[in-house]
Parts: structure tokens; sequence; C-alpha cells
């Protein structure tokens, strides 16, 4: 039989579960990122090139569906059970990444993997609103994004020399026994926190907001070209409209809503998230697209193309971690997502230049600025949201703020596909008789393998084709941060108050320890 009994958190035991916990993170973040370098050579296995996007926005967009679930579900039942059951998830999703035979078969166990995925992040923010005050929390979400650092350092090398060099299961397969190994230690080492709350889920408010968002990224990749057109161009917005306004009913009568709708009145926590939604189209959701646009318009094999990606992991760890010591310094943060979207602006038109004749260093210094981006707003608008939400509610409202995240980078997955395919096609148009004649399909249909067996000169040009293509999936970027860049100003200005002139002897939590 299960006790309970509340007893104070050391410090020594504060830092034990965060480390836990940034194992969790760094699990599930690793599987977004190993998996970009490995993307083509999947799809040169499997087939099916058209569907290319589907294997991140399918995890994405399950993570999306299901945040909001986590942050409720964490706030009424305490994190550690929740936490715990969504890497039960991740693992069970993994294997079936691993045994996938089709790209169907993989996009659906890629659905299951995002359902735990979801989880990690969302139960790894809402644990350090748990362990540490606002600003203290600052440095040690600081610390968090070195996570998504390491992950990004460690991914596209490991995905690209993995799936070159043993197979592209491994790549899911290796979480197998991470994950077990953490669901030990958290069996053993982590409290569980008290609510003091009744459990009322809002079920009927988390599958309209599922819908209306799953809608969504499927109209986007429909609307701009990657998908199949037709009526459901016309016919999907109507579904979100609908979703969307019985979403609001729902949750304005709901106990326990999954989104509180008070929470959008802070002007705070509504710009941060609508910046969140944007920094996810063109950020996370254009993660994917960088490797097949290093493979391609570089020729670089996979392992090659993933170092590509250390000196980005450089400057998200640069950025993140400075940021945080700084905002944990001085309370400040709206002056870093305002410098975030700017410096977005910047890349993101340099990036619409590059071509095959690019130098590879050049495009080094462009990912390392481009991650420099995400690291100056990805912590500091949760550190934002989370001290500006009532205490009660900062599990919900960090679950809405990554579900922004995951709303925006499926969006981006889906979005930028659709650019880049009809970029793609309309390349294909203007390209010489010759070149059609040497290439054996569809420019759709052209993988970095396919492009290696072209002649010289059709390679070339095929090469001109997808660079140009990828410029307009980069403008669109631009636009988006500049966007971002006109909510981040009106952002206020406060500044955050410390506990004590020491941060990190903020007053000790109080937790309901399993036995």
């Amino acid at each position: 039989m299960t006790q309970s009994t509340t007893m104070p958190i050391s410090h020594r035991r504060k830092m034990a579960i965060y480390g836990a916990v940034l194992v969790g993170m760094f699990m599930a973040v690793l599987d977004m990122q190993i998996v970009a370098t490995a993307l083509p050579t999947i799809a040169a296995d499997l087939g099916k090139l058209e569907l290319f996007g589907w294997v991140g926005a399918s995890y994405l967009l399950a993570t999306a569906a299901v945040t909001p679930f986590y942050g409720k579900l964490g706030d009424l039942f305490g994190r550690k059970r929740v936490f715990m059951v969504a890497i039960g998830l991740f693992v069970v999703g993994s294997l079936a990444c691993g045994l996938a035979w089709s790209m169907e078969s993989l996009i659906a166990a890629r659905v299951l993997q995002g359902l735990g995925g979801g989880g990690l992040m969302t139960s790894a923010f809402g644990i350090l609103a748990d362990l540490f005050e606002p600003r203290e929390r600052a440095k040690y979400q600081g610390y968090s994004s070195a996570v998504f650092t390491v992950s990004g350092l460690i991914g596209p090398v490991a995905g690209g020399f993995i799936a070159q060099a043993i197979g592209w299961e491994y790549i899911f397969l290796i979480n197998l026994p991470i994950g077990l190994g953490l669901i030990a230690l958290l069996a053993m080492v982590m409290p569980n926190f008290a609510t003091g709350r009744q459990p009322k889920i809002d079920y009927s408010g988390g599958l309209l907001l599922a819908g209306a968002v799953t809608a969504l990224v499927f109209w986007a990749e429909e609307a701009l070209g990657g998908g199949y057109g037709g009526v459901m161009v016309y016919l999907l917005p109507l579904v979100v409209i609908a979703a969307a306004a019985a979403f609001v009913l729902v949750e304005r009568r709901a106990a326990e809503p999954i989104v509180p709708l008070h929470l959008l009145s802070n002007s705070t926590i509504a710009l941060s998230l609508i910046i969140s939604v944007i920094s996810g189209v063109a950020t996370l959701g254009m993660l994917n697209y960088f490797a097949l646009f290093l493979q391609t318009v570089t020729g670089l094999p996979p392992a090659f193309a993933g170092l590509l990606f250390l000196p980005s992991s450089v400057g998200s760890l640069v950025a993140s971690v400075g940021t945080g010591f700084l905002v944990s310094r001085t309370g400040r943060y709206k002056p870093y997502p305002v410098a975030s979207m700017a410096l977005g602006i910047a890349v993101m038109l340099a990036f619409s230049t590059v071509n095959a004749a690019t130098p590879i260093w050049l495009i080094g210094v462009l990912m390392f600025f481009f991650s420099v981006s995400i690291g100056l707003q990805m912590q500091t608008l949760m550190v934002a949201v989370q001290s500006t939400a009532p205490r009660q509610d900062v599990g919900a409202a960090t679950g809405t703020l990554t579900l922004a995240r995951m709303i925006g980078a499926s969006l981006g997955l889906a979005a930028n596909g659709g650019i880049l395919t009809a970029g793609l096609l309309r390349g294909q148009a203007g390209i010489s008789p010759e070149t059609l004649a040497a290439m054996p399909g569809k420019m759709t249909e052209m993988t970095p393998s396919v492009i290696a067996t072209l002649p010289a000169a059709a390679g070339q040009e095929v090469v001109s084709v997808f660079a140009a293509a990828f410029s307009m999936v980069f403008y669109s970027g631009a636009a988006l941060f500049a966007v971002g860049l006109i909510c981040a100003l009106f952002i206020k200005n406060v500044k955050l108050q410390s506990h004590g002139k020491a941060p990190s002897r903020a007053p000790e939590r109080q937790a309901v320890l399993a036995e």
C-alpha cells in the first residue's frame, strides 16, 4: 500500500531530480534532432519522398495534440507519475519506429512516439517550475536549454553516422535502454509534488483542440502545394474554425480547462504564444529541411552533412545559457526575444542567397547564428509565461507555451514542405530537355542519392533548382520573423523579483514522497 508523507526537498535532492529530468528531456529532444540527417536515407530505403516531411510532422503533431493534457495532468495528479507514463509511451513508440517496414508504418509509429514526447518536454518544464523560483529558474532553464544544444550537437552527427554505418532503425532503438533506465531512476529519487486539487480532466476541450491543430496542419500541407489539393483546401479551414469555436465554448464552462482562457487576457502570455508559434514555424519546422538542403545543395553524405550542425549547436549553447544567466542576474527578459526575431530576419535573408558555390564555412557561420536566434528566445519566453501565470496554472501555462511551439513546428514542416514542393515543380518546368531525360522521375523524387547518379551537368542543374526552391522557404521564414519582431516589441518590460539575496536559497517547496 502506498503512503504519502510530506517532506522538504534539500538542494542536493533538487539537483538529483533536475539531473533526471534533463535526461528525459534529452531523450525526447535527441529524437527530434537525430532523425534529421537520416531522413534522406530513410526516404531512399522506404520510398515515397513526398511523405518526407510527415516523418517529422507526425511526431510534432502528436506532441502538440497531447501537450495540453500533460500540463493539466501534471497540475492535477503530480508530475512524477505523468512523466514516467510519458517515458513509457516514448519507449514503445521508439520500438515501433525501429520495426517500421514502410513510410506509412514509420509515420504511424512516430505518432505513438510523439504521444510520449509531448509529456517529456512539458512535464520537464513543469517540474522546473515546481523546484525553482522565477529568477533562479531562469538560470536552470538556461542549463536546460543546453540539453537542446547537446542534442543538436550529437543528434545530426550521430543520426547521419548511424544511418550510414549500421542502419537508420537504430536511431530509434537507441532510446530503449535510455528510457528503461530513466524509469527505474525516477522511481527511486523523484517525489510527487502535491497539488491539493480534485482531478477533473477536460477531455472534450483537449480533443477539440487536437482536432483544430490537426486540421490546420493538413490545410497548410494542402494549400501550399505539398498535398493533394482540391476540395480539402476549402473544407479544412471550416473544420479549424468550427473546432476552435467549440473549444472556446467548452473551455469557458470546464471546471479544469485544458487551456485556461484567462491566461490569454494577459498580454505577455498572449504575445509569447504568438512569438512561439512563429518561431516554431521558422526554426523547429525548418530543421529537417536543413538536412535535405545541405545534402542536396552541398552534395555531402549524411555523416558529413551532420557536421554542419555543430556550429548550430554551439550558437544555441552560447545564447541559451548566456541569456539564462543574464535574466537571473538582471530580472529582465524582454530584450532577448526582440534580438532573436531581428537576428532571425537577417539569417533567413542570408540563407536565401546560398547555392552550390557557397563556401561550406559560410554555411557553418549562418547555422551558428540561426541557432543563436533560437537560444535567445526559447527559455526567456518560458520564464516570462511562468512568472506571469497564476501559481495554480503554471503547468497549464507551460503546456500551452510548449503547445504553441509544437503547433508552429508542425505547421512549419507541412508549410515549408509545401513551399519547397511547389518551388521544385516550378523549377522542373524550366530545366533543359537533357536533364529531364536523365532524371528517373519528377523533381520531387530526387533524393541526394539519386542526384549523385546523374551526369555532372544534369546534377548541377537539379541542385540549382533545389537551391532556388529553398530560397522561397527562407524568404517566408524572414517574413515570419518580421511579424515576431513586432510582437516582441510590445512585450511589457517588467523586472522579475528576487526571492532573497541569494536566489539559490529560495524557500523549499513541499513534496509528497511515495513510499
